[in-house]
């Protein structure tokens, strides 16, 4: 039954999620450009911003970058990281948008590395595990969330992105759309 209810729980959340269109539209109002680096998403992060008609007028690059090997070679993550602290850490998803953002000259980067299951190949790293670090012109951001390790792989892919996509709206909300709303409170006037 506790099964049932997840599954219908994740269900809910497919069927309801409007993230992606309110990242769209903040993207497409600023006429902002984002790219993706995804390792324990596998593309799904990009899929899901990549389904909204037009994403190809905010879309600048996306890139799986599963192996190490391909963190390294695409997105100048220092081997070093990797050693010290994993790729699955803060150090390395910060390095992954650092990289990027350099690499495609997007306005906003963004960067997913965890551990989907169901096995952790860490371990002092659990299944759920994930790290996101979003940068732009001005600051780069990292969260940190620890998912239940019981959840399927198929549908913990799935919880990665909805977490990186409700980050991702909180960086461009607090970045964008809420400087603008204090540029025009503070002089008093709609700003375009």
């Amino acid at each position: 039954m506790k099964k049932l209810i997840e599954y219908i729980k994740y269900i809910k959340q497919i069927l309801s999620s409007k993230t992606e269109h309110t990242i769209a539209r903040i993207l497409f109002n600023y006429s902002l450009k984002i790219a993706t680096a995804e390792s324990c998403t596998g593309g799904l992060l990009s899929s899901r911003l990549t389904d909204i008609a037009g994403s190809s007028s905010y879309t600048k690059a996306n890139f799986v970058t599963y192996a190490n090997e391909a963190k390294q070679e695409l997105l100048g993550v220092r081997e070093e990281t990797l050693r010290e602290h994993g790729a699955v850490s803060e150090e390395c998803a910060i390095e992954m948008a650092e990289g990027l953002y350099k690499k495609t000259g997007c306005d906003i980067a963004i960067s997913t590395t965890g551990i989907a299951g169901p096995t952790s190949p860490e371990d002092d790293k659990p299944v759920g595990l994930i790290y996101i670090a979003i940068k732009n012109e001005y600051t780069v951001q990292t969260k940190e969330y620890r998912l239940n390790p019981e959840t399927n792989r198929k549908k913990m892919k799935f919880l990665f992105t909805q977490k990186a996509l409700e980050f991702l709206t909180e960086f461009l909300n607090d970045n964008y759309t809420n400087i603008k709303q204090q540029l025009s409170e503070s002089t008093n006037q709609d700003i375009p």
